[in-house]
Formats: C-alpha cells, sequence, structure tokens
C-alpha cells in the first residue's frame, strides 16, 4: 500500500515531564552545594550538549516540571529564565520554552577535512584520525586482475549499464537472501558509492520541506545530503539506544513521514537493533505508513565476539547470528536498504546499492539515467568478485578491527583515564564521552598539532554533542598509539569549561 498522506506538520517536538525525569536523575546530587535552579539549569544545558535532548524541543510547562521534580516552581521559572539568557533555550506566550543553542556553538567548518581534497594522505603520528575507513583487502588487486580478464566481453557494448551490472546485482540479492531477506536482482539498483544511494532515494520519495527523523547522533554526510535534497532534519535521541515509541510519537508531532537511521552498528555510537526491536519497528512502520531509509554499510562489521578474544589473546569464536534485515519485518513498499562496498573493502571501489520493491528501483533507474547514466564497470566486477569471497575477508577484517579497537582503548585509558571509552557492537570507532563539553576545542588544538579529528558537534544537528568524540580505528596501531599521545596533549592545553558563570553566561 502506498505510504499514508502526510499529517500536517507542527513546528516543534515535545518532551514530556514523565520522558524527561530519567535524564534528571539525581539532578541535585551531582550539583552539591549549587542553588537549584542553578543546578537544574546545568543538567538540561548538558543534556543538550550531548543530544539526549534535541534542539527546537518544547520542554514541559514550568508548573508540570516542578511538579514531576517535587520542587518550587520558582526553582524551575529561574531555571528556564537561566537557560534562555545563556542561550540554550528560547520562549514565547503561549508556545513555551523550547531548546536552542548558543549562535557561537554552532561549527562553521566542512563536514570533512582540508586534507582530503589533496594527493597526500596523511600518516604516522601526524595525521588523520578522523576518517573511518580500512586499507584495501589482500584480495582486492586479484580482484582487480579477474575483473580486467573479463572486460574485453564487455566491450562491444556502449559501457552504460544504469541499474548495474547483472553480475553484481546477483551477488548482492544472493546476500540478502542469506541473510533473512529473499531478494531478487530486480530490487537492486547499484550506485556510485552509498551517498549517491541516499541521494538517488531523496528525490525519488521526498518533497523539499519535507521532515524526516534521523538519529541523533547521526553520520554528517547522510543530514548533509538530506539538507541539501531540500529535507528538514528531525532528530532522534539514541544515547540510551532505539526508543520505537518515542519514534512514533515524534512521527506524529512533526508531520514526517520518512526517516534515515543506521541500525547495523551505528555511526558513530557502534549499536547493534536487536531483532526484537526491528519486528516492533517493522508494527510502527506498518501502522504509521512512514517510509524507512535504512543504511547498511557497516552490517559487515561485527565485532561482538571479536572484541573479547582480542582483550584476551585468543582467537575468536564463530560469530553470533545478525539480526535479519529491517525490511524483512515491514511491507516491502516501506523500507529502502542502502549497502555500500566502501567499510568492508576499499573506499576506493565507489560502489554502493539500493535494495527496495521492484516499482521503486525502476523509478530510481530512470532518475539515476538522467544524472550519470550508470558507474564503472570495471569497478563492479571487482566488486562481484570480491562479494564471492565476502565470509574469509569479512572475518579478517572483523579480526583486523577488533585487535585496533582494543589497542586504542587501551592507549587512551592510559593516557586519559577521565574520559569514558565505552566499547561498540560494532563499526569502526570508538564513541568517547569527555568529562567537560569541549569537543571543538580539543580538535581545534589537535589541528594545530598537526592531527586531523572529528568533534562530536559533527555528529549532531545545530551542534549538539560538545561532550563526545569520535576516534576510528581503522588504522594500524602503530599510527594509533602516538596519535593518541598527541589527543591527549590537546586535551590538556584547553582551559577547562565552566557552565555557568556568575552572571549567567556561557564560557
Amino acid at each position: 500500500m502506498p505510504p499514508a498522506k502526510k499529517q500536517p506538520i507542527q513546528q516543534r517536538g515535545r518532551v514530556s515531564a514523565r520522558e524527561l525525569m530519567p535524564m534528571l536523575t539525581d539532578w541535585r546530587v551531582s550539583n552539591e552545594g549549587v542553588p537549584g535552579y542553578r543546578a537544574l539549569a546545568d543538567r538540561l544545558r548538558l543534556l543538550v550538549l550531548d543530544g539526549r535532548l534535541p534542539v527546537d524541543t518544547v520542554l514541559p510547562s514550568e508548573r508540570t516540571l516542578a511538579e514531576a521534580l517535587q520542587t518550587s516552581r520558582t526553582t524551575t521559572t529561574s531555571a528556564y529564565r537561566l537557560l534562555r539568557e545563556s542561550g540554550f533555550a528560547e520562549g514565547s506566550q503561549g508556545a513555551g520554552t523550547w531548546t536552542t543553542l548558543p549562535r557561537d556553538s554552532k561549527l562553521e567548518s566542512p563536514i570533512w577535512p582540508e586534507h582530503l581534497s589533496g594527493e597526500a594522505e596523511p600518516s604516522g603520528p601526524n595525521g588523520d584520525f578522523s576518517s573511518a575507513a580500512l586499507e584495501a583487502p589482500a584480495e582486492l588487486y586479484p580482484a582487480y586482475q579477474a575483473a580486467l580478464a573479463e572486460l574485453p566481453r564487455f566491450l562491444p557494448g556502449n559501457g552504460y549499464v544504469t541499474a548495474g551490472l547483472p553480475l553484481l546485482r546477483e551477488r548482492i540479492a544472493q546476500q540478502y537472501t542469506e541473510s533473512g531477506l529473499p531478494t531478487t536482482p530486480e530490487q537492486i539498483l547499484v550506485t556510485n558509492g552509498a551517498l549517491q544511494a541516499l541521494h538517488l532515494v531523496l528525490d525519488v520519495v521526498m518533497e523539499r520541506g519535507d521532515r524526516v527523523l534521523v538519529e541523533h547522533p547521526t553520520y554528517p554526510a547522510a543530514a548533509q545530503t538530506i539538507r541539501d535534497s531540500g529535507g528538514r532534519c528531525v532528530p532522534l535521541p539514541i544515547e540510551d539506544g532505539w526508543d520505537i515509541a518515542r519514534m512514533s510519537t515524534l512521527l506524529r508531532q512533526t508531520g514526517a513521514h520518512l526517516a534515515y537511521l543506521m541500525i547495523d552498528f551505528h555511526n558513530p555510537t557502534g549499536r547493534l537493533m536487536e531483532e526484537s526491536e526491528r519486528r516492533d519497528l517493522g508494527a510502527m512502520i506498518a501502522d504509521t505508513g512512514c517510509r524507512i531509509i535504512v543504511d547498511e554499510t557497516m552490517r559487515n562489521l561485527d565485532l561482538r565476539t571479536t572484541l573479547p578474544a582480542a582483550r584476551a589473546g585468543k582467537p575468536a569464536p564463530a560469530p553470533l547470528p545478525m539480526p535479519r534485515p529491517l525490511a524483512a519485518f515491514a511491507p516491502a513498499e516501506h523500507v529502502i536498504t542502502l549497502g555500500s562496498a566502501s567499510k568492508t573493502f576499499w573506499g576506493g571501489l565507489r560502489i554502493g546499492w539500493i535494495r527496495a520493491s521492484q516499482p521503486l528501483i525502476r523509478r530510481l533507474a530512470l532518475a539515476r539515467g538522467n544524472e550519470d547514466l550508470g558507474g564503472p564497470l570495471l569497478e563492479q566486477l571487482a566488486t562481484a568478485h570480491l562479494l564471492e569471497n565476502l565470509t574469509p575477508i569479512r572475518l579478517h577484517r572483523q579480526q583486523l578491527l577488533a585487535e585496533r579497537a582494543v589497542a586504542l582503548h587501551d592507549a587512551l585509558r592510559e593516557q586519559l583515564p577521565q574520559w569514558k571509552v565505552p566499547m561498540p557492537q560494532g563499526g569502526l570507532s570508538l564513541w568517547c564521552q569527555l568529562p567537560e563539553p569541549r569537543s571543538s576545542h580539543v580538535a581545534a588544538a589537535a589541528r594545530a598539532m598537526g592531527i586531523w579529528l572529528t568533534p562530536g558537534p559533527r555528529f549532531g544537528l545545530d551542534g549538539a554533542f560538545e561532550s563526545r568524540i569520535r576516534l576510528p580505528f581503522a588504522r594500524p596501531a602503530q599510527d594509533l598509539l602516538p596519535m593518541t599521545e598527541v589527543l591527549a596533549q590537546a586535551w590538556h592545553s584547553r582551559g577547562r569549561a565552566h557552565a555557568f558563570d556568575d552572571d549567567m553566561t556561557t564560557v
């Protein structure tokens, strides 16, 4: 059935006192000796900076929050006033108080470091601590050799295969079928990377001005692609996992009828949505008619068994079963799945794909034909050969990443013991929590010392996550360890941040 008719769009999401209370646990205890209104304001400010309380969210009324906290209304009124004066909230008569960020906290620098446009690739202790992408596997060069041997049979044709090489479409479809989602080659469209796939999908299923539910934090290039296509991102906090009921509420409140999710080793948190949650999400999709774009670029980077084994210095046991793709639990026309060879194999391949219903794939192929007619055949042939050997390549990549993740984690524990560095379930990076919200300052200091890293606000909307930094472990340990030493110098080189000074301004 077609997606449900869009509901009237409201301007802001809301958080009820009941939803807010678990985030305010011990708000007084953690700020002993501080006036109650200031302690409450500081906790709310940190929730905004961490992205757990998205920007542009309407807070409970002062009276309602005071009753929930069992405090005086004067406390909540003064706390809201302090938030407004410090730039973390705005309000108006009849509309309530909603969260914001101070104007000077929103970064103006580009998503990608400037060095990515240069010819030289940084290496060693002075280099790139921002890119979550591995070097090529040993199997890549033989795959290109096999592709070159096959290329002559394609040369009599014109070389344009808009939907993708049939052999590659068959092998991608086979991977989905083996994962528990029966798929035919006609349900696959090959693209030049996952970002082109997302761009094509948005052009076909989204209208300019539409709201799109996006995980918070999220992959920054995806959020930028949504904005460039005319969409308006609605943040869905996932620091504590995916809340399906919260998703349903946000869809109703904002009128969004489209969502972009990365539920397989989410970037940057490394979280994995369990199969029971996917079943609940599928039921919600069927109930609301919302379309979900699922980004599976990290799906093959499962570290759930290899990380503990690497920590213990033992061979990894057999991998745990992966949850079935979300499309196995929802109506076919409501889930659009994106995949990529970049994270599993090599970014230089520039091969991505879309898995969707056959009618939508036909529409996407027509749209793609108006854009670039198709991708390079040599890379498609090479990717088809790599997919033939996916299992051993995947296992080796997982082992390699686990060893590097443990090395980086241990180095951070030694160099920066005050940081919280949880191990991910999979993916390519650690999502570090800083004891103070000054991620951008640390990134700037590290850059001056020759290290490129991505501050937390890159993964937020409107500058959230100043108390977070993403640190990829894609590079060899001999590079990661000296870079960690430089990172520690950058952290200690900056002055400490303060929540509110005496005249109620941010520092």
